[in-house]
């Protein structure tokens, strides 16, 4: 279990996941952006044609790099299915639940005979600040004095903080840009990023079956 857990480590190069950014290893800055999609086959020759003009436009009007994922899993219908016994329970009469009953029957048997995904589209937007070495002291007058540990805190507080602007900025006109494609974005949080990694590397855990208090 230690030599699992170590590699995965190493696997990861996240150091902390703080204010809604993941700060890696070296220092640098990842915001992620959480979108929304359009089903491309369905539209027209014409929209699609324009839908290829702007995502053009879109990666043309950056000078910065972002990394678009994709994260493809089984849909999990055991939630709806428990909703729906919990409306067949609710029926007054016999014919009601009969079609109820058959309707249950019908999704639970489609679901399993088809590989049903769900996708959830990310877009990773990066900030490298430059990392200077060996700053560990501040010139007072014509000396210097060595920085305390409250002086250091707030100094990588402070830096910290300058740097994420600098990655929100980066996330904004993503965040337009993909507007004016007419998808909508929103930024993921700490929690919700700490979340998306867990699903990630630990995926059995949304095959576990349903507890009778969860339903």
């Amino acid at each position: 279990m230690a030599n699992k857990e170590k590699a995965s480590q190493e696997f990861v190069p996240i150091k902390e996941v703080r204010d809604g950014v993941l700060v890696l290893d070296d220092g640098s800055l990842r915001g992620i952006l959480l979108t929304s999609s359009v089903n491309f086959a369905l539209k027209s020759l014409d929209t699609q044609q324009a839908i290829i003009y702007q995502f053009q436009n879109f990666l043309n009007s950056l000078d910065f790099s972002v990394q678009i994922a994709i994260q493809s899993k089984r849909l999990d219908i055991r939630p709806y299915l428990a909703l729906m016994e919990e409306r067949y329970k609710a029926q007054l009469t016999d014919l009601m639940k009969i079609q109820v009953r058959e309707y249950i029957e019908f999704v639970r048997t489609f679901t399993e005979n088809s590989n049903i995904m769900s996708k959830s589209f990310f877009i990773v937007v990066p900030y490298s600040p430059a990392i200077m070495q060996g700053k560990s002291f501040i010139p007072s007058g014509l000396f210097g004095r060595k920085q305390t540990a409250k002086e250091k805190t707030q100094d990588e507080r402070k830096l910290f903080e300058e740097q994420r602007l600098q990655l929100l900025q980066r996330m904004s006109i993503v965040e337009q840009g993909l507007l004016r494609m007419g998808l909508r974005s929103i930024q993921l949080g700490t929690e919700e990023i700490i979340e998306l990694f867990y699903k990630i590397f630990n995926p059995g855990e949304t095959d576990k079956p349903i507890q009778p208090e969860q339903q």
